[in-house]
Order: structure tokens, then sequence, then C-alpha cells
């Protein structure tokens, strides 16, 4: 909508209806009907295919509005709307319309090397399986897995062996396994991002301009789409090679400002746990800190093997993760991984109670929140489906570190975009992803738009821990190198 309104000199609004309704509550469906039900009388049922429905839907837009608003007051959510929300979508719509610039022949060098991956990795995988099928066929990959080579069935579905991407893990072991998974990664990159990249480029800009949404996920984190840039798999070389693919221009790089660990410090700063924040607030590597704690290890006697142990138990945590979870991840029996995860709660009880006491608090509330105030309804909490009440007593434990690090980096978004504009700077803000922002500078700005984009990040909220951001720029998404802060 600002999109249309800013043709016409216009560059905010005074009210948005969705993203009221999606700050009352993150996950109703809210159509006309549910309006009338919570809003106004029950009105008739109205096909919306109906010519009168839209005028009927402006009359109770127009009605429900002050009731909204009241609601929005009445539940501590009312600033959560105004003051993050609301604003934030004048920053979204002007970073949708200037985009982000992306070199064609970029993805078409990066789209052959995927093709040439591919054909290597079906070379390997027909001489490991002794006869040519079709990979993409679950069936015909089901005959060479389980009746050809004798792979164990996991699995079965309506049309015989699963061959899913998580049965395939655990046979992973096994070279053509490990081939197949490593062909259908590199499939999908090549015909979700190098493919169809290049028909999102527009004509006239030659950028792409991926659309935010504000109002799609439970937690609060914002979601893109044309293209969906938060799914690109940095983890692996050939995800990484996508990013190369978005450039700056000529006379301007791309600055990358990250949150380092937020949704950790949030643990700390949210539990209060003396240890976890000391040790924050000391600046040590808190995967191997936690090693030491855990494990009962001098800091400097902690391995490699053992602090990647310990990260997974810290980001497991957060998620509510189960000692059959931890073990599949880290390849340990599932009595090893109850026994990290008790060490770990030993070591961190404010953690442990914090965690417990959101399920407790979730069950009389109903209801999780943010720092903001953002809400997500729980109801399963108290569901006599152990399935649907372990799902809910996970997120009740997420929530509140995930919603609140959305808010956090949603504000550093307003803070970041109003002091370019104040600076009167001509660095743009072009992305968002999970916690990271991409931003657009002229080399002659770098230096004091890295320092005042690190500031505003760092500074946007007081927790009990130091929020820190690594700042790094380069001529692309890819290749980029940290910047230096030295004076």
């Amino acid at each position: 909508m600002l999109h249309l309104l800013g043709a016409e000199g216009q560059n905010a609004i005074s009210f948005d209806l969705e993203l009221a309704l999606y700050c009352l509550d993150p996950e109703k469906r809210w159509d006309l009907q549910s309006l009338c039900h919570n809003f106004q009388k029950p009105q008739t049922t109205l096909d919306p295919k109906e010519p009168g429905y839209h005028a009927v839907y402006l009359r109770i837009f127009k009605n429900v509005m002050a009731e909204i608003k009241q609601e929005l007051k009445d539940k501590g959510l009312w600033n959560l709307y105004q003051d993050l929300e609301l604003p934030l979508v004048t920053a979204l719509a002007q970073m949708e319309a200037y985009g982000i610039l992306v070199d064609p022949t970029k993805l078409t060098d990066i789209s052959l090397e995927l093709e040439g991956t591919m054909e290597k990795l079906t070379e390997t995988i027909y001489a490991e399986a002794g006869e040519e099928f079709n990979i993409n066929s679950p069936k015909q990959l089901g005959v060479i897995l389980f009746d050809k080579l004798g792979l164990p069935v996991l699995k079965r579905t309506k049309t015989g062996p699963s061959t899913s991407a998580e049965v395939l893990e655990e046979l992973s072991d096994h070279p053509i396994v490990a081939s197949v998974l490593e062909y259908r990664q590199v499939a999908k990159l090549k015909s979700t991002y190098t493919d169809s990249l290049a028909d999102l480029i527009s004509p006239e800009t030659k950028r792409i301009h991926s659309t935010f949404n504000q109002t799609v996920t439970a937690t609060g984190r914002l979601s893109s789409t044309h293209p969906n840039l938060q799914n690109i798999p940095v983890r692996t070389k050939e995800g990484r090679r996508i990013r190369e693919a978005f450039v700056a221009p000529e006379g301007h790089v791309l600055l990358m400002a990250d949150y380092s660990q937020i949704e950790l410090r949030l643990l700390a700063h949210l539990s209060g746990d003396p240890i976890l924040t000391d040790a924050f607030r000391s600046g040590q590597d808190i995967h191997a800190q936690t090693a030491a704690e855990v494990f009962g290890l001098a800091l400097d006697e902690v391995t490699d093997e053992e602090r990647s142990a310990a990260k997974a138990i810290n980001f497991g945590i957060i998620y509510g993760i189960s000692s059959f979870g931890l073990a599949k991840g880290i390849n340990l029996t599932r009595a090893q991984a109850q026994e990290y995860i008790d060490s770990y709660f030993l070591r961190y009880p404010m953690v442990k109670a914090y965690l417990d006491g959101l399920v407790e608090l979730g069950k009389k509330e109903g209801y999780v929140q943010t720092l903001s105030g953002r809400r997500r309804y729980l109801p399963n909490l108290k569901s006599r489906n152990y399935a649907l009440r372990s799902f809910a007593a996970r997120t009740a434990m997420n929530t509140p570190i995930q919603g609140s690090a959305a808010d956090i980096i949603k504000l550093a978004m307003l803070k970041v975009y109003q002091a370019l504009k104040d600076a009167g700077l001509k660095t743009r803000m072009l992305l968002q992803v999970h916690d990271e922002l991409v931003l657009e500078t002229p080399l002659e700005e770098l230096d004091v738009a890295a320092r005042l984009v690190k500031r505003e990040m760092e500074e946007v909220y007081p927790l009990d821990v130091p929020l820190k951001v690594g700042v790094s720029y380069g001529p692309n998404w890819r290749d980029v190198q940290s910047f230096d802060y030295k004076e």
C-alpha cells in the first residue's frame, strides 16, 4: 500500500488493520466473519466473491478501529503496534522499493557450476548403485537403496519405503546416501535460486525487490518472499556462492551488521542466571565456557569436540531440545545426551527455573510474551494430547527468546533507518535476514556508516549483558572482510 501512497507523495499511514490484528494475536486467521464475531454483532455469512463484500468490510473497518485500538491498549500491546510495527512499515517499503543489485552473469556462472556438480554427483551415484536410474524418483531410489543395496527400511509410506530427507540423514553413513543428499541440496539451490532469481531482476532497476512480510510468523520475525532470502543455506559452500551474486554498484560496498549470539544473550538477560551473565560480560567464548562448566574442565582444557557439543546444548536449550534430539544432533547415546542436559542445568540453575516458569506462566495466563509485550497464545499447554502439549511447552520456552530477538532487530532497523536520515547519509538499508542487516554504502561513507550502524544496533535496548554486533563489508554479500574500528 505504501508503494502506491508514495507515488502520491504520501509516506505514512495512520492505521493498519492487518498489523493491529497481528499484534493482538499473530496466529489467528482474521477475516470478515472473525472481525464481526470479535468486535461487532455477528453478521450473516457473506461470500468474498459477492459485490457487496468489500463495502461491508470497509464499513466494519471504520466501526471496529476504535475498539481494536482500545483492546491493544488494554492488553499492553499499543506500544508494540504504535512505536515498533507501524513505523517499520515505512522503512520496509523503502527497502522493497530500492531493492538490491544482482549480477545476472554471476548467476549464470553459478548455475553452470551447480549443474557441473550435479553431473559429477550423478556419475558417483550411478557408480555406487551399479546402474543408472532416476535419482529424483523416490520409487526408483527406494528400489536401489532398499532392494538392491539392502539398506534398512526406517519408515514406510503408502507407496513404499520412505526416502525422505529425515530417513536419508539416518542412513547417511552409506556413501550413496550421502551423495544423494548432496545432489538434492545442489539441485534445490539451482532450481530455487540461480535459475529463478534471474526472472526476479527488474529490467528497469537491475535489482531484485524482495517483499518483506510483517504479519506471517508467530514469533514476530520478518519473512521475505519473491525471493525468500531467509532460506539461503549459508553453511554450505554452494549456498554461500549464491550470496556472491548480490553485489554493490560501482563506487559502493555492501555493509553487513550481524548480532552475535543474540538469543543466548537474551537467555542470560531473561533468566538472570549469574554464571551465564558473567560469561557474556567478561567477553568469554560462551560455548567454551559452557563446555568448561558442563564437563568440569578448565577453560584451556576444552577441546574443539567438547566446544561443539556445548554449542549444540546452548542453542538446543533455547528450543527445548530433548535428550533424543541432542543425541541425534551430536552423535551421542540418549543417556549421554541426558547427562549433558542435566549437567547444564546444574551449572545454570536459573535457566532451568526460568524455562520451567515460562511453561507454568503460559498455563496460567494462556500466553507467553516477549520484551516488547508481544503475545503468543498457547491453549495446547492444557491439551490432553501429549505431543501437542509437549510442542506447546517447547514453544512457551522459545517464544520469549526468539520473539524478543525479533523485537530487538526490528527496533534496530528503525534506529538505523532514522540515524542514517538524520546524518544525511546516502547509505541505504537493503535487507534484513535473521539477525543480520545488509546495507549499501558509498565508499566515502563506509567509515561513518559502519560506526553509526554498530552504535545504533548495540545500544538499541538495555540488557544485563552487552549486545555485540559484527560488522563487515565487501563488493558482494559473500566476499567480505571485517571492518577495522581502530582509530
